[in-house]
Order: structure tokens, then sequence, then C-alpha cells
């Protein structure tokens, strides 16, 4: 039994208040409890109706951690797994019927391990007895590609039991404004992997039908607003210029003829600059470069001061962002638990209102944010 670990956190007044135009938020204090640790590089996780948590880890393998803190071993059942630089295993989901059909789904990077040729690509399963069953691809990223970045791999459902994947162009940015490539896209999808009749290129010829937005660099956060349809996206920019984006189908995001970011290390201009006619703003961006990864919007009642707030986590300065919104604009930010737990890959809101976290490292854990009593 993994044992469970409490630390109390003060949180401060955020580190870099001028990241952005954002005035800072009021202060929260919180605790942070590790759940689990010794986990690979963990990058996703999903919660089950019994009150176990399935994570994902990058290198290939889905794992339970139940309430006690009890760290299952592997699952069996998936399909080959590439992990190579950023690729590997990537998010878990819940069909939204679970509890009826106990379809899992999951994203990763798969392809050649001869050529090197790699996309991501997602697949379901059934949970059985440790393992998953009757496992099908239901999405294939087209074309692959070489080299081992920007993969994307966040998984989403909507209140309709539409799924949305978003993928990254792989380091080849001009990708992203391929209509007929689907890297570089947030992908909407039937929970069988079948088109939608209402996905914005269904018809268009020269179009992939199943791309929902396009011009994005690398989507490494998807959320659903509390009216259960919009979709929010969480995009790394390059040397600057990470963004949140607000998704609306058909409309292209910008990448790489606009961003807020720089080419690396030479600090020169990416594209055209930072605004074009037809492709849209962010609703907020960070410079410098937070590196984000996860988000979730606050709907519960634990932290009541937060709600509809939204989470972000950090890889670089290793930090949650709270982000205040009013009328889907950014009002305020505050920035907690810097360099207290590590880089934070994922961030969700559990069914008891509590908030938990995933830390990308070896060893990495599970963590559940609660008020300070």
């Amino acid at each position: 039994m993994i044992r469970i670990v409490c630390f109390w956190l003060l949180v401060a007044a955020p580190v870099f208040a001028d990241i952005t135009a954002a005035p800072p938020a009021g202060h929260s204090t919180l605790r942070a409890v590790t759940l689990a640790d010794r986990l690979e590089h963990p990058w996703g996780m999903a919660f089950l109706p019994d009150g176990s948590i399935l994570v994902s880890e990058r290198p290939g393998r889905l794992r339970l951690v139940t309430p006690d803190g009890t760290l299952s071993p592997a699952l069996d059942g998936l399909p080959d797994i590439v992990a190579t630089g950023q690729g590997g295993l990537f998010d878990v989901a819940l069909h939204p019927q679970f509890a009826q059909n106990r379809w899992v789904y999951f994203s990763y990077s798969a392809g050649s391990r001869l050529t090197r040729q790699l996309g991501t690509e997602v697949a379901r399963g059934r949970l059985g007895d440790g393992r998953l069953d009757d496992v099908e691809v239901i999405f294939r990223a087209s074309p692959k590609a070489g080299g081992g970045r920007h993969f994307g791999g966040r998984l989403l459902f909507d209140h309709q039991g539409l799924l949305y994947i978003s993928l990254g162009e792989r380091g080849d940015k001009e990708r992203a404004q391929d209509l007929g490539d689907h890297n570089g896209s947030v992908i909407r999808i039937r929970d069988d992997g079948s088109v939608p009749d209402d996905n914005p290129f269904a018809d268009r010829p020269g179009a992939l039908p199943e791309i929902y937005s396009y011009g994005h660099r690398n989507v490494q956060g998807l959320a659903l607003a509390a009216d259960g349809e919009t979709v929010w996206a969480l995009e790394h920019g390059p040397q600057g210029g990470d963004e949140v984006n607000r998704l609306q189908p058909g409309l292209n995001y910008g990448w790489p003829v606009i961003t807020y970011g720089v080419n690396y290390g030479i600090g020169t201009r990416v594209g055209e600059g930072t605004a074009k006619a037809g492709m849209e703003q962010p609703v907020y961006y960070w410079d410098p470069s937070i590196a984000p990864s996860g988000m979730t919007f606050y709907q519960g009642d634990r932290f009541p001061q937060w709600r509809g707030n939204l989470l972000v986590g950090a890889l670089k300065y290793r930090l949650l962002s709270r982000l205040e919104l009013s009328d889907d604009k950014v009002v305020a930010e505050e920035q907690l638990l810097q360099n207290a737990l590590g880089r934070i890959r994922d961030v969700q809101m559990g069914p008891d209102g509590y908030v938990y976290l995933l830390t990308d490292e070896d060893p990495g854990r599970l963590v559940r944010l609660e008020p300070q009593p």
C-alpha cells in the first residue's frame, strides 16, 4: 500500500505577475496530499465509479490507483506504443456511459519502429479484471512523420458524447495550416470513430472531415465549459506565446502565421506577426512561456471561491495557474504551488470536488488538493 503523504502550503503572491496583463487574483490557502508516488512520467487520469483513478504513464503503462492509495500493476491488452522523445502513452478518458459499457479511451504514439514514422492514435477497450478487452483503434492521425515532438494527445468528451482529440503539428509548423493533414488540429469524432455530419469540413473537398479546428502548434489541454458544449484548448507556443483558446468549429487559430512567441534562442519573429484577418486571437497568452499542460474548469464545492475558474498546470514553471474569467475573458490570475510539487502535467476536478494533479517526473505523483482546514 502506498503511504499517503500530507504537507501544508500557504500560497504566496504571484511570482511573476508581469507574465501577462491580467492583474493578480486573491490568495488561496490549501494543502496537497500525495495519493500515489512511484509513477513514471504520468500523463493523464480518469475517475472510475468505484473511486479508483486510472492513470497513464508515458512509457506505455495504464494503472489503477485505488481509494486507499494502492497502485496496481500495468493493465494488459494495450496495443504497441512507441515511446520516444515526447511520444508514448498520453491521455485516458472514460466513455460517458462507462458504467454500462466499460469503454476506456486512450491516446498514444504509434507507427514503424524501423522507419520512425510515427503519429498519434486513439484506441478504446473494455475495462476488465487487470486488462483491457476488445481493444480497437478508432482514429489514426495522418500522415505519420519522423521525429519525437508535438503529438498533442489530450482527449475530451462533450455532453453529446462526441470525442475531441488534440494533435500537435509534429514539429513541422506548416502542417498546421493544411486541411489535408490531421496534424496541428483538434479532431472531433463519434465514440466509434465515425465523423459527425455537422463537422465543419465534413463536405469540403480536399479537407479531412475529422478536423474541428486548425492552426494549432501543440495543444496539451482540453476542457469543457459549464455549458457542456464549448471546448477550450491550452496550447504550447514557441519561445513565449502559450495560449488559451476558446474553440469554435472550422476556425483557424493561426499557427505558424501568427503567434505571440518568437524563434527559440535567436528571438526572431515567427510568421507575419501577432494578428491577421481570418485568424483567431487567443483568450489569454503567457510571455514568457510557462509550458502549460492539462486544465479544467472548476465547478465544485470544495473551493467555492474558485467556481468557474480555469485551472492550468505548468511544466516549465512548475506551478498551477488559476484564471478568473468574466464574459470569457481572463480578468485575474493566481499562481500557486511554484516548485512545491514539480512539473504539473494534468489537472482535473474529481467527482468529490477536490482538484487532482499529476506531476511529470520519474518518480511522478498523483496529488489531491484540499482546502486548508
